[in-house]
């Protein structure tokens, strides 16, 4: 069993707010005393279809206290998820609908367990408790927190002072947020740097039906591949865990050397001290860049499959002096062409026909340098087409005609 002190120096690692001081300590003096763990949570609304390594900085704390013998709750805020959340946004955020929530929750169901163990690991929905609540029960919880607290979130402060609407659901948002850590009787929550509001809200909703509140841990954001924004799919600056090995070795090969000692330290497992290592010269920045590269795609796909896509990136951006993109004929449909997500598939560019509608959807195809967005766009018979998709990934699609 780790002492006081080393758990604790563990906790501290990479973390921005640990609230209140003294908390947590008290917290795992007291969980030792009457042998139980720390019930420790994290809630993520399924707001896009996969999780990306900005993800990680968090998950991979929860992975700690799973170390240190406690219990981890991720919650899938699939009831919050159809509020919308609008941290960091100058808007109302548009919620989603509940069948789009529930397919990004069941991807989300898959992808955790890449860092987290799955037998200290409790997986909750909050509409289990959300859509039970009467309007009455729904008042109770709205009467715990005023107008005035609620304008101190910088993001309401901001749209305020702008003259931006507000929509009178926002504010249900921190107060359901924090009615989860009621119904899990959470111990500790913790969230990225821009959840801090939210997360200290959980403890006053707590007090107020009668908890011990919370202890609030807040990690750094992670910024995207453009070095300046939060890491986000909408963005289109993400490194998705589900993203081909390829592409995702490609992405972070793409970062600037600054960035790269920031995602050394945030996400990889045994490189910490990379940016130190370029600093005094023991490693070339490019070969730094690449053992960072095949160390993040290793955790996702595997330490095989890093290698590969390592080997790829060196053939084709190294030893070549232009790329050549692959050559590949398809033979059309009995209608004449093919459909764009169909051809996706067919070049494997996506593993699946759903995933090409997707990656259609989110801007990330170019035929012969247009971007298009409809999957169902047909790529005519006898046509010869420039396909891309991200940066990385380029085929040049002959549509033959179909024998039949």
């Amino acid at each position: 069993m780790s002492t006081l002190a080393e758990q604790m120096t563990v906790v501290r690692q990479g973390a921005v707010d640990l609230l209140p001081e003294g908390e947590l300590e008290r917290k795992l003096v007291r969980a030792e005393q009457e042998k139980r763990r720390l019930r420790v949570k994290l809630g993520a609304d399924p707001s896009a279809p996969d999780l990306h390594i900005g993800h990680v900085v968090v998950l991979r704390k929860l992975a700690q206290f799973q170390e240190l013998g406690h219990q981890v709750i991720f919650l899938i805020g699939d009831f919050t998820g159809q509020i919308g959340d609008p941290t960091d946004r100058s808007e109302t955020r548009k919620a989603l609908t509940k069948e789009q929530v529930a397919a990004n929750a069941e991807t989300y169901r898959e992808q955790i367990f890449k860092i987290l163990d799955p037998d200290k690991t409790t997986v909750r929905l909050n509409s289990e408790w959300m859509e039970k609540m009467n309007g009455a029960e729904m008042v109770r919880l709205c009467a715990q927190f005023t107008v005035a607290r609620m304008l101190e979130r910088d993001d309401f402060e901001r749209r305020m002072a702008a003259g931006r609407a507000i929509g009178i659901h926002e504010f249900l948002y921190p107060l359901v947020q924090g009615y989860d850590s009621v119904a899990l009787q959470a111990d500790v929550e913790v969230g990225g740097t821009d959840q801090r509001f939210n997360l200290l809200v959980g403890r006053e909703i707590q007090k107020a039906y009668g908890q011990e509140a919370q202890a609030v841990l807040t990690m750094p954001l992670l910024e995207g591949t453009d070095g300046h924004k939060k890491m986000s799919k909408s963005l289109g600056n993400a490194i998705g865990i589900a993203d081909p090995p390829e592409e995702s070795f490609g992405k972070l090969m793409s970062i600037s050397d600054t960035l790269m000692v920031r995602y050394a330290e945030l996400v990889s497992r045994g490189l910490p001290d990379l940016g130190k290592r370029v600093a005094g010269g023991e490693i070339h920045p490019m070969e730094a860049k690449k053992a960072l590269a095949e160390d993040i795609v290793g955790q996702f796909h595997g330490g095989t499959a890093a290698a590969a896509a390592r080997r790829h990136f060196e053939q084709r951006f190294q030893e070549r002096t232009a790329y050549e993109p692959d050559e590949i004929e398809l033979v059309g449909d009995a209608d004449g062409g093919l459909p764009l997500f169909a051809v996706l598939a067919a070049v494997g560019f996506a593993k699946s026909n759903s995933e090409a509608r997707r990656l259609a959807g989110q801007r990330a195809v170019k035929i012969d340098g247009e971007a298009v967005e409809d999957p169902l766009h047909r790529l005519a018979t006898g046509g010869e087409y420039l396909v891309a998709v991200g940066r990385r990934r380029l085929a040049k699609v002959r549509i033959l005609e179909s024998s039949c």
